[in-house]
């Protein structure tokens, strides 16, 4: 076997480990915005009020992130990466800036919304950089290395969030992504050259209001959806409609856009399709598995918030340790196909035995639970970039990378609302045959403060059916891993490529270089 190919460096480029570093930074100020928050909200809310808003702190920013993430992986195809990352850093911390002037609720929302516009670029542009600079071969484990960041920053984040709050003031949360985005901008303006190439470019514009359109609708629906409305509101219905809709359009106007902002041509490559569904419900076992593990801890264990965030560390070293190790299996073999099939039967297991809980699980079983759960996300996301970035031609491979980055952010979107909808009406059924006449304790209330208030006997038998609530949840989690390891044995697996495809000198336009790399590809490759 030959060694892999190192990426081409001439006299007056940048070092890649630069660049590398840069895109690392960048993916940690992404990152680290949406974990940090959580932690500060109470005190948030204490200084600013507002409590019927908290959950807009939240949804604000993942709605938004959301949302432009597709459109920054078109526009990074069209007029380069290094503009569109730095145009991406700056909205970031504007948004930052905005949310640490907050005085009011309002206003902290809308700041928050303009920080995921940012943020959701900083992803999406950020991985597809990589692409840029490494070969395919190389390109797994500095995926495996980004996959890593994004594992520690779950840790990390909440904890940074409840130390700076305790010390200092909540503002500073949002003001600590300076000193970072400044530096990232500076290493990227250094390491990062603009594109060489004139293109022709033709804007989608109607593809860009329809899909932001659609999306909006369809996160606000499932994050708002048996929370703030009901699941058949009218308001809820409503969304989902208009959501059907606008999507609906989008596939209809994308064939005729000259440049779509994301190309249904790409469904027909088996690795961008499949990748996309795995990591679709990859993200909803993920996402509700963060989501109730730590309401477990505190609840059901009695640990602080501080310390069911520390807990959560063995998951994190599964997801941090088989990342990086699944990147350097795929540049030692070039292969992948296994990586996927194992990752999603061992998270299959680590949700079935998550759902087996109960009130005196010893601590070192959930841990390893968890670590289980953490080694079966973990290849996900470096395989589902790497093989789709090798797979689609080099003038959409933004628009790939932000699809995919779609899919599973929508997929933990959904994941959270479904699991607490199961959850919620679990738990209810279970109150009402415990409490005594006259008791009230909806799930909206429920928290340790409130457990505490009840008679001791009473205390025991709520928890209890607090922990059998969560098991339809662990059950339905591993019910979508199974679905994803179903489909990854429909995954082929092409030759991941040595060398970097180069962009053509001429001027172009970007549709007609793909199309025509689509119509010379593989068959396996056009599926």
């Amino acid at each position: 076997m030959s060694d892999p190919v190192q990426p081409a460096e001439t006299p007056d480029s940048p070092p890649v480990a630069l660049i590398i570093g840069a895109v690392a930074v960048t993916l940690l100020l992404a990152s680290l915005g949406q974990t940090i928050v959580s932690a500060a909200l109470p005190v948030i809310v204490g200084q600013l009020g507002g409590l019927e808003h908290l959950t807009w702190v939240v949804i604000a920013y993942l709605l938004s992130s959301t949302v432009v993430a597709p459109i920054y992986g078109k526009l990074g195809d069209l007029f380069g990466r290094k503009i569109v990352l730095q145009v991406a850093i700056v909205i970031f911390l504007a948004g930052a800036v905005l949310s640490a002037m907050a005085t009011n609720m309002n206003f902290l929302i809308i700041a928050r919304a303009v920080q995921g516009l940012g943020g959701g670029g900083l992803i999406v542009v950020a991985m597809t950089v990589v692409a840029d600079i490494i070969p395919p071969r190389q390109r797994g484990k500095v995926q495996g290395l980004f996959g890593a960041v994004f594992g520690v920053s779950t840790v990390i984040g909440p904890l940074l969030g409840g130390f700076i709050v305790e010390h200092f003031s909540w503002q500073w949360i949002f003001l600590i992504n300076l000193p970072l985005g400044i530096l990232a901008l500076a290493v990227i303006a250094i390491a990062l050259k603009p594109r060489g190439v004139r293109v022709k470019h033709s804007i989608d514009y109607w593809g860009f209001v329809l899909l932001s359109g659609g999306l909006t609708a369809f996160v606000l629906a499932t994050s708002l959806g048996g929370n703030t409305w009901g699941w058949f509101s009218p308001q809820i219905i409503g969304l989902l409609v208009f959501a059907i809709g606008t999507l609906a359009g989008f596939v209809w106007t994308e064939p005729r856009a000259a440049e779509p902002v994301l190309p249904l041509s790409l469904f027909k490559i088996n690795t961008f399709a499949l990748t996309s569904v795995i990591s679709f419900f990859v993200g909803m076992a993920m996402f509700g598995s963060i989501t109730f593990l730590p309401m477990y801890l505190q609840l059901a264990k009695g640990v602080s918030p501080m310390d069911s965030a520390l807990q959560l560390v063995p998951m994190m070293v599964g997801m941090i340790g088989t990342s990086m190790l699944s990147g350097f299996f795929m540049t030692r073999t070039g292969r992948y196909k296994r990586l996927p099939q194992l990752s999603t039967l061992v998270l299959t297991i680590g949700c079935l035995l998550l759902a087996t809980m109960q009130l005196d699980t010893p601590a070192w079983a959930i841990a390893i639970y968890m670590f289980l759960v953490g080694a079966g996300i973990g290849p996900v996301n470096s395989v589902s970039i790497t093989a789709t970035q090798n797979a689609v031609p080099r003038a959409v491979v933004g628009a790939a990378t932000a699809g995919n980055t779609l899919f599973r952010q929508v997929g933990g979107s959904i994941g959270v609302s479904i699991f607490g909808a199961i959850f919620a009406s679990g738990l209810a059924g279970q109150l009402s045959a415990i409490l005594p006449e006259g008791a009230d304790m909806g799930t909206g209330s429920f928290s340790t403060q409130s457990v505490a208030s009840l008679p001791e006997p009473v205390q025991a038998l709520v928890l209890e059916a607090f922990a059998y609530a969560l098991h339809p949840v662990f059950f339905t989690a591993a019910g979508v891993a199974i679905l994803a390891f179903g489909l990854s044995f429909f995954l082929e697996e092409l030759p991941l490529a040595t060398t970097l495809r180069k962009e053509p000198e001429a001027e172009i336009d970007a549709e007609e270089q793909a199309s025509a790399a689509l119509v010379g590809a593989p068959a396996s490759v056009r599926g």
